[in-house]
């Protein structure tokens, strides 16, 4: 073969071989399908921390310590069960919790972060008082990992959809 035929020839194959090439680049496929892989672990995160957090909300203004106790990961089941009850423990006696709202769930760089909005009444005083719960898998099941005082959002955190659901 001459040179010319041999470089024509390669071409003809780079072409042939590039919509391949492409299709494993991602390039040439349909986007949508790409992307519902990603979208779904996002979305199931984000409704599981907003189920843990509200089942956890729930057993507060029940002040039902089991209940409260199984939505907090394995690690922190010792200190809940110090402090629960405590002065200032989450299911202490001398207040009581009105109201509690999810205001945000958010991608964080420990798990999701699920702010809230909870207002305590002990006696004639309420207190409205934000927190932010983090959620994140431990094994096949969601659980909270850390409560801590609410306050902005943790920076680089990526929203996941902020509907108020009030405590019943």
């Amino acid at each position: 073969m001459r040179p010319i035929h041999r470089r024509l020839a390669a071409t003809a194959a780079g072409l042939v071989l590039l919509p391949a090439a492409l299709v494993g680049c991602g390039m040439g496929g349909d986007e949508d399908e790409a992307a519902k892989p990603e979208r779904a672990p996002a979305e199931e995160a984000a409704t599981r921390s907003r189920e843990r957090v509200q089942a956890y909300l729930d057993a507060m203004t029940a002040k039902d310590v089991a209940a409260g106790r199984s939505q907090l990961c394995a690690l922190l089941h010792d200190g809940f069960d110090v402090a629960a009850t405590g002065p200032n423990g989450d299911f202490a006696d001398h207040f009581t919790v009105p109201e509690a709202t999810i205001t945000d769930v958010r991608s964080g760089p420990r798990g999701q972060e699920v702010s809230v909005s909870v207002s305590i009444t002990a006696g004639k005083s309420k207190i409205t008082r934000p927190l932010v719960f983090t959620v994140t898998r431990d094994g096949g099941d969601w659980c909270i990992a850390e409560e801590a005082p609410g306050g902005a959002p943790a920076a680089g955190a990526t929203p996941q959809g902020a509907v108020p659901s009030p405590v019943s």
